[in-house]
């Protein structure tokens, strides 16, 4: 895997050419001004967040899958050979806001997710993998690990520490 950061600033990430905003949040968002240290601490992680979220797309792009198809099938992994009804993978996205039955009928249509009818409640569909979908999704992981690594400039120390703040900034 190759990862460089170009001046324009462009990397190749798994091959593939991706826009990667710079390092300094000062410098992503053309400005040094900030209300207080509060305001700039939370631009500063939501900038991250998406940054993050952009290198992952593109991690998982060459698997032809979307950041949120692979949440959907992390999550069904998870359980895995359990199946699991919408609401209750809907209950664990990251992103609360996905559209899940759309999601999942992508999924289904790529042959990585089947989904039945509960035997208990005829209304609830019940989602599990298919073997594509766990090669699929140990393929993603194998990726997603890998941008981690080239991506978080962060010792286990630093790691655990900014989990700990980040907990603590939710309450």
């Amino acid at each position: 895997m190759i990862f460089l950061q170009i001046p324009d600033p462009i990397i190749e990430f798994n091959h593939v050419p991706t826009y990667i905003y710079p390092v300094k949040l000062e410098e992503a968002i053309k400005s040094s001004r900030f209300v207080n240290e509060k305001q700039k601490a939370t631009l500063n992680i939501m900038h991250s967040a998406y940054w993050l979220r952009s290198c992952f797309a593109v991690a998982v792009k060459s698997l032809d899958i979307s950041i949120e198809q692979h949440n959907v099938m992390r999550i069904l992994h998870g359980k895995h050979p359990e199946q699991m009804c919408v609401k209750d993978i809907g209950s664990r996205m990251l992103e609360k806001s996905s559209n899940v039955p759309r999601i999942i009928d992508k999924l289904v249509e790529k042959k990585l997710a089947k989904r039945v009818p509960s035997k208990e409640d005829k209304r609830e569909t019940l989602v599990s993998l298919t073997e594509k979908g766990i090669n699929i999704i140990h393929q993603a992981k194998e990726q997603i690990d890998a941008a981690t690594e080239d991506l978080v400039q962060l010792d286990d120390n630093d790691a655990q520490t900014l989990s700990m703040l980040l907990d603590k900034m939710r309450g």
